[in-house]
Protein backbone atom coordinates (compact mmCIF):
# COMPACT_ATOMS: atom_id res chain seq x y z
CA UNK A 1 0.00 0.00 0.00
CA UNK A 2 2.58 2.51 0.78
CA UNK A 3 5.14 1.55 -2.64
CA UNK A 4 1.22 2.27 -4.08
CA UNK A 5 0.65 5.45 -2.68
CA UNK A 6 4.61 6.58 -3.06
CA UNK A 7 4.08 5.66 -6.99
CA UNK A 8 1.12 7.96 -7.09
CA UNK A 9 2.71 10.67 -5.42
CA UNK A 10 5.49 11.05 -7.95
CA UNK A 11 3.28 10.87 -10.74
CA UNK A 12 1.14 13.61 -9.53
CA UNK A 13 4.43 15.60 -8.90
CA UNK A 14 5.19 14.97 -12.34
CA UNK A 15 2.38 16.01 -13.89
CA UNK A 16 2.26 19.37 -11.50
CA UNK A 17 5.82 20.05 -13.15
CA UNK A 18 4.67 19.17 -16.64
CA UNK A 19 1.75 21.93 -15.83
CA UNK A 20 4.23 24.53 -14.70
CA UNK A 21 6.59 24.03 -17.16
CA UNK A 22 3.60 24.42 -20.20
CA UNK A 23 3.90 28.21 -21.62
CA UNK A 24 7.85 28.20 -21.23
CA UNK A 25 8.79 26.29 -24.54
CA UNK A 26 8.52 22.76 -23.50
CA UNK A 27 5.83 21.94 -25.84
CA UNK A 28 6.78 24.58 -28.48
CA UNK A 29 6.56 23.42 -32.11
CA UNK A 30 10.06 22.64 -33.00
CA UNK A 31 10.92 23.23 -36.90
CA UNK A 32 13.11 20.99 -38.72
CA UNK A 33 16.05 22.47 -39.91
CA UNK A 34 18.24 22.71 -42.74
CA UNK A 35 21.43 20.47 -42.29
CA UNK A 36 22.73 23.21 -45.23
CA UNK A 37 21.51 26.52 -44.27
CA UNK A 38 20.30 25.67 -40.62
CA UNK A 39 17.14 27.95 -41.24
CA UNK A 40 13.96 26.02 -40.09
CA UNK A 41 12.33 24.84 -42.95
CA UNK A 42 7.75 25.42 -42.60
CA UNK A 43 8.40 28.80 -40.93
CA UNK A 44 6.95 31.87 -42.57
CA UNK A 45 9.37 33.47 -40.69
CA UNK A 46 12.84 32.03 -41.55
CA UNK A 47 12.21 32.30 -45.17
CA UNK A 48 9.14 30.23 -45.68
CA UNK A 49 10.35 27.06 -47.47
CA UNK A 50 7.78 24.37 -47.46
CA UNK A 51 9.04 20.72 -47.24
CA UNK A 52 6.74 17.94 -46.91
CA UNK A 53 7.64 15.25 -44.37
CA UNK A 54 8.84 12.28 -46.30
CA UNK A 55 5.79 10.10 -47.32
CA UNK A 56 5.42 6.72 -49.22
CA UNK A 57 3.92 6.54 -52.88
CA UNK A 58 0.05 6.10 -52.18
CA UNK A 59 -1.48 3.38 -54.40
CA UNK A 60 -3.68 4.24 -56.98
CA UNK A 61 -7.21 2.37 -57.41
CA UNK A 62 -6.81 -0.98 -59.31
CA UNK A 63 -3.31 -1.56 -58.63
CA UNK A 64 -0.64 -4.17 -56.94
CA UNK A 65 2.92 -3.66 -56.23
CA UNK A 66 5.28 -5.56 -58.17
CA UNK A 67 8.57 -5.59 -56.91
CA UNK A 68 11.44 -5.75 -59.41
CA UNK A 69 14.55 -7.25 -60.00
CA UNK A 70 16.19 -9.25 -62.95
CA UNK A 71 14.65 -11.96 -65.46
CA UNK A 72 15.85 -13.41 -68.41
CA UNK A 73 13.00 -11.83 -71.39
CA UNK A 74 12.22 -13.59 -73.95
CA UNK A 75 10.69 -16.92 -75.35
CA UNK A 76 10.81 -20.22 -73.46
CA UNK A 77 9.61 -22.47 -75.86
CA UNK A 78 10.80 -23.67 -79.38
CA UNK A 79 10.15 -20.52 -81.84
CA UNK A 80 7.75 -22.72 -83.86
CA UNK A 81 6.45 -19.78 -85.95
CA UNK A 82 9.91 -18.45 -86.86
CA UNK A 83 9.76 -15.06 -85.84
CA UNK A 84 12.96 -15.18 -84.36
CA UNK A 85 11.72 -11.83 -82.18
CA UNK A 86 11.81 -12.77 -78.71
CA UNK A 87 15.58 -13.94 -78.23
CA UNK A 88 16.04 -14.59 -74.34
CA UNK A 89 18.00 -11.39 -72.82
CA UNK A 90 18.94 -10.80 -69.41
CA UNK A 91 17.11 -7.23 -68.04
CA UNK A 92 16.99 -5.50 -64.67
CA UNK A 93 13.14 -4.00 -64.47
CA UNK A 94 12.41 -1.60 -61.26
CA UNK A 95 9.82 -2.13 -59.30
CA UNK A 96 6.20 -0.73 -60.30
CA UNK A 97 2.21 -0.94 -60.50
CA UNK A 98 0.19 -2.84 -62.50
CA UNK A 99 -3.73 -3.19 -62.94
CA UNK A 100 -4.54 -6.54 -60.67
CA UNK A 101 -7.26 -6.82 -64.04
CA UNK A 102 -7.55 -5.55 -67.88
CA UNK A 103 -9.56 -2.60 -67.89
CA UNK A 104 -12.70 -3.68 -68.34
CA UNK A 105 -15.85 -2.45 -70.39
CA UNK A 106 -17.22 -0.87 -67.54
CA UNK A 107 -14.21 1.43 -66.61
CA UNK A 108 -13.84 2.36 -70.22
CA UNK A 109 -17.95 3.57 -70.56
CA UNK A 110 -16.83 5.61 -66.99
CA UNK A 111 -14.61 7.47 -68.98
CA UNK A 112 -16.40 8.04 -72.03
CA UNK A 113 -19.31 9.20 -69.70
CA UNK A 114 -16.63 11.80 -68.55
CA UNK A 115 -16.20 13.11 -72.02
CA UNK A 116 -19.74 13.72 -72.94
CA UNK A 117 -20.21 15.76 -69.31
CA UNK A 118 -17.34 18.11 -70.10
CA UNK A 119 -17.78 18.46 -73.87
CA UNK A 120 -21.17 18.96 -74.94
CA UNK A 121 -22.06 16.38 -77.80
CA UNK A 122 -24.54 18.81 -79.15
CA UNK A 123 -21.43 21.19 -80.07
CA UNK A 124 -19.94 19.94 -83.47
CA UNK A 125 -16.77 21.25 -82.19
CA UNK A 126 -16.28 18.71 -79.80
CA UNK A 127 -17.87 15.83 -82.46
CA UNK A 128 -13.46 14.81 -83.50
CA UNK A 129 -12.94 14.63 -79.67
CA UNK A 130 -15.96 12.13 -78.62
CA UNK A 131 -15.18 10.07 -81.78
CA UNK A 132 -11.76 9.31 -81.45
CA UNK A 133 -12.41 7.79 -78.10
CA UNK A 134 -15.23 5.47 -78.94
CA UNK A 135 -14.26 1.98 -79.25
CA UNK A 136 -14.47 -0.09 -82.35
CA UNK A 137 -17.33 -2.55 -81.92
CA UNK A 138 -16.90 -3.96 -85.67
CA UNK A 139 -13.98 -5.45 -84.74
CA UNK A 140 -16.51 -8.71 -83.53
CA UNK A 141 -17.23 -9.10 -87.10
CA UNK A 142 -15.83 -11.66 -89.58
CA UNK A 143 -16.80 -13.17 -93.14
CA UNK A 144 -17.85 -16.48 -92.13
CA UNK A 145 -19.10 -16.33 -88.89
CA UNK A 146 -22.06 -14.28 -87.01
CA UNK A 147 -21.41 -11.79 -84.42
CA UNK A 148 -23.70 -8.99 -84.70
CA UNK A 149 -25.18 -9.49 -81.42
CA UNK A 150 -21.75 -8.75 -80.36
CA UNK A 151 -21.44 -5.64 -82.63
CA UNK A 152 -24.18 -3.98 -80.47
CA UNK A 153 -23.93 -5.38 -77.04
CA UNK A 154 -20.61 -6.37 -75.96
CA UNK A 155 -19.87 -2.89 -75.37
CA UNK A 156 -22.63 -1.43 -73.68
CA UNK A 157 -24.76 -4.29 -72.49
CA UNK A 158 -24.66 -4.76 -68.77
CA UNK A 159 -24.23 -8.41 -68.42
CA UNK A 160 -20.53 -7.45 -69.98
CA UNK A 161 -19.91 -4.68 -67.69
CA UNK A 162 -16.64 -6.89 -65.82
CA UNK A 163 -15.73 -8.44 -69.29
CA UNK A 164 -12.36 -6.49 -71.08
CA UNK A 165 -13.03 -4.02 -73.13
CA UNK A 166 -11.99 -4.48 -76.92
CA UNK A 167 -11.72 -2.99 -80.36
CA UNK A 168 -9.24 -0.02 -77.92
CA UNK A 169 -6.41 1.11 -80.41
CA UNK A 170 -3.08 1.82 -78.64
CA UNK A 171 -4.01 5.65 -79.27
CA UNK A 172 -7.01 5.31 -77.50
CA UNK A 173 -5.70 2.96 -74.44
CA UNK A 174 -2.78 5.66 -74.18
CA UNK A 175 -5.44 8.45 -74.15
CA UNK A 176 -7.56 6.54 -71.46
CA UNK A 177 -4.32 6.22 -68.78
CA UNK A 178 -3.82 9.89 -68.93
CA UNK A 179 -7.59 10.12 -68.01
CA UNK A 180 -7.19 7.99 -65.59
CA UNK A 181 -4.12 9.92 -64.23
CA UNK A 182 -6.30 13.34 -63.94
CA UNK A 183 -9.28 11.98 -61.94
CA UNK A 184 -7.47 10.07 -59.53
CA UNK A 185 -5.03 13.21 -58.46
CA UNK A 186 -8.02 15.35 -58.55
CA UNK A 187 -10.45 13.09 -56.36
CA UNK A 188 -7.11 13.07 -54.09
CA UNK A 189 -7.38 16.52 -53.95
CA UNK A 190 -10.95 17.04 -53.22
CA UNK A 191 -10.39 14.56 -50.18
CA UNK A 192 -7.53 16.84 -49.10
CA UNK A 193 -9.48 19.57 -49.30
CA UNK A 194 -6.99 21.62 -51.87
CA UNK A 195 -10.28 21.76 -54.26
CA UNK A 196 -14.00 22.28 -53.17
CA UNK A 197 -15.71 19.02 -53.61
CA UNK A 198 -18.19 20.83 -55.77
CA UNK A 199 -15.89 20.57 -58.96
CA UNK A 200 -16.42 16.89 -59.43
CA UNK A 201 -19.76 17.88 -59.74
CA UNK A 202 -21.96 17.30 -63.49
CA UNK A 203 -21.37 20.01 -65.49
CA UNK A 204 -18.73 22.13 -62.89
CA UNK A 205 -16.16 21.54 -65.94
CA UNK A 206 -16.57 22.62 -69.71
CA UNK A 207 -14.65 21.92 -72.81
CA UNK A 208 -10.77 22.80 -72.34
CA UNK A 209 -11.52 24.61 -68.90
CA UNK A 210 -10.96 21.13 -67.00
CA UNK A 211 -8.68 20.10 -64.54
CA UNK A 212 -5.66 17.80 -65.51
CA UNK A 213 -2.72 17.52 -63.13
CA UNK A 214 -0.20 19.38 -65.49
CA UNK A 215 -2.39 22.10 -65.84
CA UNK A 216 -3.21 22.17 -62.43
CA UNK A 217 0.24 22.71 -61.30
CA UNK A 218 1.55 24.93 -63.85
CA UNK A 219 -1.41 27.14 -62.53
CA UNK A 220 -3.23 27.10 -66.17
CA UNK A 221 -6.22 25.64 -64.32
CA UNK A 222 -7.64 27.21 -61.41
CA UNK A 223 -9.57 24.97 -59.42
CA UNK A 224 -12.01 26.37 -56.50
CA UNK A 225 -10.26 26.26 -53.65
CA UNK A 226 -11.66 24.04 -50.29
CA UNK A 227 -11.99 23.98 -47.03
CA UNK A 228 -7.56 23.82 -46.14
CA UNK A 229 -6.68 24.45 -43.27
CA UNK A 230 -3.43 25.60 -42.44
CA UNK A 231 -1.17 25.46 -38.83
CA UNK A 232 0.21 28.27 -36.78
CA UNK A 233 3.64 29.78 -38.45
CA UNK A 234 3.38 27.94 -41.56
CA UNK A 235 2.83 29.59 -44.76
CA UNK A 236 -0.98 29.62 -46.23
CA UNK A 237 -1.19 27.65 -49.41
CA UNK A 238 -3.86 26.94 -51.44
CA UNK A 239 -2.59 24.82 -54.40
CA UNK A 240 -0.52 21.43 -53.59
CA UNK A 241 2.51 21.12 -55.45
CA UNK A 242 3.99 18.03 -56.81
CA UNK A 243 6.78 18.65 -53.53
CA UNK A 244 3.72 17.93 -51.05
CA UNK A 245 3.77 13.83 -52.21
CA UNK A 246 -0.16 13.89 -52.49
CA UNK A 247 -0.41 13.59 -56.26
CA UNK A 248 0.48 10.20 -57.95
CA UNK A 249 2.70 9.82 -61.30
CA UNK A 250 0.48 9.17 -64.09
CA UNK A 251 -1.33 6.22 -65.18
CA UNK A 252 0.32 4.97 -68.38
CA UNK A 253 0.47 1.24 -70.62
CA UNK A 254 3.39 -0.98 -69.08
CA UNK A 255 6.53 -1.09 -71.02
CA UNK A 256 7.01 -4.61 -72.45
CA UNK A 257 9.44 -5.87 -69.62
CA UNK A 258 7.44 -5.05 -67.35
CA UNK A 259 4.51 -6.54 -68.47
CA UNK A 260 6.46 -9.81 -69.20
CA UNK A 261 8.11 -9.60 -65.47
CA UNK A 262 4.62 -9.11 -64.11
CA UNK A 263 3.21 -12.12 -66.00
CA UNK A 264 5.46 -14.66 -64.94
CA UNK A 265 4.75 -13.93 -60.93
CA UNK A 266 8.21 -15.02 -60.15
CA UNK A 267 7.80 -13.52 -56.77
CA UNK A 268 5.61 -17.10 -56.00
CA UNK A 269 9.04 -19.63 -56.78
CA UNK A 270 10.43 -21.55 -53.62
CA UNK A 271 12.48 -21.29 -52.07
CA UNK A 272 10.86 -18.26 -51.34
CA UNK A 273 13.09 -15.07 -49.87
CA UNK A 274 12.60 -13.43 -46.44
CA UNK A 275 11.46 -10.31 -45.64
CA UNK A 276 13.29 -9.75 -42.83
CA UNK A 277 16.07 -7.17 -42.88
CA UNK A 278 19.40 -9.23 -43.16
CA UNK A 279 17.75 -12.43 -43.91
CA UNK A 280 16.97 -12.43 -47.10
CA UNK A 281 19.96 -14.51 -48.60
CA UNK A 282 22.05 -14.24 -51.80
CA UNK A 283 20.35 -13.80 -55.16
CA UNK A 284 17.17 -15.93 -55.93
CA UNK A 285 17.71 -16.70 -59.82
CA UNK A 286 14.34 -18.21 -60.40
CA UNK A 287 13.64 -20.84 -63.30
CA UNK A 288 11.77 -20.25 -66.03
CA UNK A 289 8.53 -20.67 -66.36
CA UNK A 290 6.22 -21.60 -69.48
CA UNK A 291 2.64 -19.74 -67.78
CA UNK A 292 2.06 -17.30 -65.44
CA UNK A 293 -0.13 -19.03 -62.94
CA UNK A 294 2.85 -21.75 -62.74
CA UNK A 295 4.97 -22.89 -59.55
CA UNK A 296 7.56 -25.10 -61.56
CA UNK A 297 8.93 -25.18 -65.29
CA UNK A 298 6.37 -27.83 -65.94
CA UNK A 299 3.76 -25.45 -65.38
CA UNK A 300 1.70 -27.48 -63.28
CA UNK A 301 -0.04 -25.73 -60.02
CA UNK A 302 -2.04 -28.04 -57.75
CA UNK A 303 -3.35 -28.49 -54.15
CA UNK A 304 -2.17 -31.09 -51.76
CA UNK A 305 -4.93 -33.19 -52.99
CA UNK A 306 -4.94 -32.77 -56.11
CA UNK A 307 -8.37 -30.94 -56.56
CA UNK A 308 -7.22 -28.76 -59.33
CA UNK A 309 -5.23 -30.82 -61.70
CA UNK A 310 -7.00 -31.06 -65.27
CA UNK A 311 -8.86 -27.46 -64.48
CA UNK A 312 -8.24 -24.57 -67.25
CA UNK A 313 -6.19 -21.76 -65.49
CA UNK A 314 -6.70 -19.69 -68.40
CA UNK A 315 -9.21 -18.79 -71.41
CA UNK A 316 -7.80 -20.02 -74.53
CA UNK A 317 -8.66 -22.22 -77.45
CA UNK A 318 -7.44 -25.75 -78.08
CA UNK A 319 -6.36 -26.91 -80.96
CA UNK A 320 -8.94 -26.00 -84.28
CA UNK A 321 -12.64 -25.00 -83.18
CA UNK A 322 -12.50 -25.89 -79.15
CA UNK A 323 -13.19 -22.66 -77.98
CA UNK A 324 -15.39 -23.97 -74.87
CA UNK A 325 -15.38 -27.89 -74.67
CA UNK A 326 -18.63 -29.60 -74.35
CA UNK A 327 -22.15 -29.01 -72.81
CA UNK A 328 -22.31 -29.93 -68.98
CA UNK A 329 -18.64 -29.47 -68.95
CA UNK A 330 -17.56 -26.57 -70.64
CA UNK A 331 -13.77 -26.54 -69.83
CA UNK A 332 -12.76 -22.53 -69.41
CA UNK A 333 -16.70 -22.00 -69.11
CA UNK A 334 -16.08 -19.52 -71.78
CA UNK A 335 -16.60 -19.30 -75.63
CA UNK A 336 -15.52 -15.48 -76.21
CA UNK A 337 -14.09 -13.63 -73.53
CA UNK A 338 -14.43 -14.13 -69.43
CA UNK A 339 -14.73 -11.38 -66.49
CA UNK A 340 -11.73 -10.14 -65.69
CA UNK A 341 -11.26 -11.27 -62.50
CA UNK A 342 -11.58 -15.09 -63.47
CA UNK A 343 -9.26 -17.66 -63.40
CA UNK A 344 -6.32 -18.08 -61.53
CA UNK A 345 -4.61 -15.16 -60.19
CA UNK A 346 -0.35 -15.15 -60.78
CA UNK A 347 1.50 -15.26 -57.82
CA UNK A 348 1.64 -10.98 -58.03
CA UNK A 349 -2.01 -11.30 -57.29
CA UNK A 350 -2.65 -10.14 -61.09
CA UNK A 351 -5.60 -11.87 -63.26
CA UNK A 352 -5.52 -12.96 -66.54
CA UNK A 353 -1.80 -12.38 -67.94
CA UNK A 354 -2.60 -15.12 -70.11
CA UNK A 355 -5.45 -15.66 -72.17
CA UNK A 356 -8.97 -13.91 -72.27
CA UNK A 357 -7.70 -10.63 -74.29
CA UNK A 358 -3.92 -9.98 -75.25
CA UNK A 359 -2.59 -6.58 -74.17
CA UNK A 360 -1.20 -3.40 -75.32
CA UNK A 361 2.26 -2.48 -74.04
CA UNK A 362 3.91 0.93 -74.88
CA UNK A 363 7.07 -0.27 -76.44
CA UNK A 364 7.65 0.15 -80.23
CA UNK A 365 7.87 -3.24 -81.97
CA UNK A 366 10.75 -4.14 -82.98
CA UNK A 367 12.08 -7.49 -84.32
CA UNK A 368 15.31 -7.69 -82.35
CA UNK A 369 14.00 -5.19 -79.28
CA UNK A 370 15.47 -7.48 -76.52
CA UNK A 371 19.02 -7.03 -78.02
CA UNK A 372 18.80 -3.60 -79.07
CA UNK A 373 17.61 -1.91 -75.88
CA UNK A 374 19.87 -1.44 -72.71
CA UNK A 375 19.90 -4.14 -70.00
CA UNK A 376 19.87 -1.37 -67.38
CA UNK A 377 16.41 -0.45 -65.51
CA UNK A 378 13.46 0.14 -67.89
CA UNK A 379 14.19 -0.73 -70.96
CA UNK A 380 12.19 0.46 -73.37
CA UNK A 381 11.88 1.31 -77.30
CA UNK A 382 9.78 4.51 -78.26
CA UNK A 383 11.16 7.02 -76.66
CA UNK A 384 10.04 10.17 -78.46
CA UNK A 385 11.49 13.15 -76.19
CA UNK A 386 8.87 15.93 -75.09
CA UNK A 387 9.09 19.73 -73.91
CA UNK A 388 6.30 22.27 -72.77
CA UNK A 389 5.35 24.41 -75.64
CA UNK A 390 6.17 27.76 -75.08
CA UNK A 391 3.67 30.32 -75.92
CA UNK A 392 5.31 33.14 -75.13
CA UNK A 393 8.92 33.06 -74.94
CA UNK A 394 9.25 36.80 -73.02
CA UNK A 395 7.16 35.51 -70.11
CA UNK A 396 8.52 33.65 -67.11
CA UNK A 397 5.03 33.31 -65.68
CA UNK A 398 3.58 29.81 -66.46
CA UNK A 399 -0.24 30.80 -66.75
CA UNK A 400 0.94 32.80 -69.73
CA UNK A 401 3.96 31.19 -71.06
CA UNK A 402 2.42 27.81 -71.62
CA UNK A 403 -1.25 27.52 -73.09
CA UNK A 404 -3.65 24.62 -73.11
CA UNK A 405 -5.36 22.69 -76.10
CA UNK A 406 -9.00 21.94 -76.88
CA UNK A 407 -9.30 19.42 -74.78
CA UNK A 408 -7.68 20.92 -71.79
CA UNK A 409 -4.14 19.31 -71.84
CA UNK A 410 -1.28 21.58 -72.01
CA UNK A 411 0.60 21.41 -75.25
CA UNK A 412 3.54 19.78 -76.04
CA UNK A 413 6.61 20.20 -78.25
CA UNK A 414 8.93 17.29 -79.90
CA UNK A 415 12.54 18.04 -78.96
CA UNK A 416 14.32 18.55 -81.93
CA UNK A 417 17.69 17.36 -83.03
CA UNK A 418 19.54 20.55 -82.87
CA UNK A 419 18.49 21.00 -79.26
CA UNK A 420 19.42 17.78 -78.11
CA UNK A 421 22.92 17.88 -80.38
CA UNK A 422 24.48 19.34 -76.95
CA UNK A 423 23.70 16.82 -74.95
CA UNK A 424 26.10 13.04 -73.80
CA UNK A 425 23.66 10.66 -73.50
CA UNK A 426 21.33 11.55 -76.07
CA UNK A 427 21.56 13.35 -79.74
CA UNK A 428 17.85 13.38 -81.25
CA UNK A 429 14.62 13.96 -80.37
CA UNK A 430 13.00 11.21 -81.78
CA UNK A 431 14.98 7.66 -80.74
CA UNK A 432 13.01 4.91 -82.14
CA UNK A 433 14.81 3.73 -84.70
CA UNK A 434 18.20 4.24 -82.23
CA UNK A 435 20.74 2.20 -83.80
CA UNK A 436 18.21 0.09 -85.70
CA UNK A 437 17.89 2.38 -88.90
CA UNK A 438 19.14 5.39 -88.04
CA UNK A 439 22.20 7.42 -89.05
CA UNK A 440 23.99 6.12 -86.43
CA UNK A 441 23.86 2.93 -87.35
CA UNK A 442 24.11 3.46 -91.00
CA UNK A 443 21.14 0.79 -92.11
CA UNK A 444 17.93 0.93 -93.78
CA UNK A 445 15.44 -1.55 -92.94
CA UNK A 446 12.41 0.58 -95.12
CA UNK A 447 9.94 0.57 -92.32
CA UNK A 448 6.58 0.94 -93.66
CA UNK A 449 7.20 0.59 -97.18
CA UNK A 450 9.01 -2.61 -97.71
CA UNK A 451 8.31 -4.54 -94.34
CA UNK A 452 4.78 -4.84 -92.21
CA UNK A 453 6.56 -2.94 -89.52
CA UNK A 454 6.96 0.86 -88.92
CA UNK A 455 7.55 3.48 -86.23
CA UNK A 456 3.59 3.39 -85.35
CA UNK A 457 4.00 -0.34 -84.97
CA UNK A 458 3.47 -1.43 -81.26
CA UNK A 459 3.84 -4.22 -79.32
CA UNK A 460 0.87 -6.56 -77.70
CA UNK A 461 1.48 -9.51 -75.55
CA UNK A 462 -0.87 -12.63 -74.04
CA UNK A 463 -3.04 -15.32 -75.35
CA UNK A 464 -6.01 -14.18 -76.19
CA UNK A 465 -9.71 -16.19 -75.91
CA UNK A 466 -9.07 -17.09 -79.67
CA UNK A 467 -5.60 -18.21 -79.51
CA UNK A 468 -3.82 -21.56 -78.78
CA UNK A 469 -1.24 -22.18 -75.57
CA UNK A 470 1.73 -21.38 -77.74
CA UNK A 471 0.81 -17.71 -77.59
CA UNK A 472 0.23 -17.76 -73.55
CA UNK A 473 3.51 -17.66 -72.71
CA UNK A 474 4.93 -14.20 -71.63
CA UNK A 475 7.40 -14.06 -73.99
CA UNK A 476 5.75 -14.59 -76.77
CA UNK A 477 5.22 -10.89 -78.72
CA UNK A 478 3.05 -9.67 -81.67
CA UNK A 479 2.87 -6.35 -82.94
CA UNK A 480 -0.44 -4.19 -84.77
CA UNK A 481 -0.41 -0.57 -86.12
CA UNK A 482 -1.11 2.32 -83.13
CA UNK A 483 -4.67 2.97 -84.61
CA UNK A 484 -5.63 -0.07 -85.16
CA UNK A 485 -7.98 -2.70 -83.01
CA UNK A 486 -8.76 -6.25 -82.52
CA UNK A 487 -11.84 -8.42 -80.78
CA UNK A 488 -8.73 -10.11 -78.97
CA UNK A 489 -7.04 -7.36 -77.52
CA UNK A 490 -7.61 -5.22 -74.61
CA UNK A 491 -5.19 -3.74 -72.09
CA UNK A 492 -4.58 -2.64 -68.46
CA UNK A 493 -2.96 0.26 -67.00
CA UNK A 494 0.92 0.64 -65.19
CA UNK A 495 2.53 3.13 -62.95
CA UNK A 496 5.95 3.82 -61.97
CA UNK A 497 7.12 3.47 -58.03
CA UNK A 498 8.69 6.57 -56.67
CA UNK A 499 10.85 5.59 -53.38
CA UNK A 500 11.63 2.15 -52.61
CA UNK A 501 12.71 -0.02 -54.41
CA UNK A 502 11.11 -2.88 -52.07
CA UNK A 503 7.70 -1.27 -51.35
CA UNK A 504 6.46 0.83 -48.54
CA UNK A 505 7.79 1.17 -45.03
CA UNK A 506 11.35 -0.47 -46.46
CA UNK A 507 15.16 1.05 -46.57
CA UNK A 508 16.50 1.95 -49.83
CA UNK A 509 20.26 0.23 -49.80
CA UNK A 510 22.49 -1.23 -46.92
CA UNK A 511 22.42 0.36 -43.57
CA UNK A 512 25.62 -0.22 -41.46
CA UNK A 513 25.76 1.32 -37.94
CA UNK A 514 27.85 4.66 -37.38
CA UNK A 515 31.13 4.05 -35.99
CA UNK A 516 32.65 7.00 -33.89
CA UNK A 517 35.50 8.85 -35.58
CA UNK A 518 38.67 9.46 -34.00
CA UNK A 519 39.05 13.80 -33.72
Amino acid sequence: MQKTMRNLSILLSCVVLLASCKGKGLFKKKHDKSDVTGWNYNDKNQGGFMVSKSKEQGLGPGLVFVQGGTFTMGQTEEDVMGDWNNVPRRVSVPSFYIDRTEVANVHYREYLHWLNQVFDPTDPANAKILEKALPDTLVWRSELSYNEPMVEFYFRHPGFNEYPVVGVSWEQAHDFCLWRSDRVNEGILVKNNYINKANIKPGAQQGENNFTTKSYLLGLYTAPPGNLKHKKNEPKTTVATMESGLLLPDYRLPFEAEWEYAAYGLINQNPRPSTKEGKRGEELASNKQVYPWAQNVSGLRDTRHGSWQGAFLANFKRGRGDNAGVAGGLNDRAFYTAPVESFYPNGFGIYNMAGNVSEWVEDTYRPLSTLDFDDMPAPFRGNVYKKLYVADSSSMDPATRYELDSTGRVKMANVTDAEASHRRNYQRGNVINYLDGDSLSQSSYGYGKTTLISDRSKVYKGGSWNDRAYWLSPGARRFLEQDQSLSTLGFRCAMTRMGSPEGNKRKTGQFFKTRRQKR
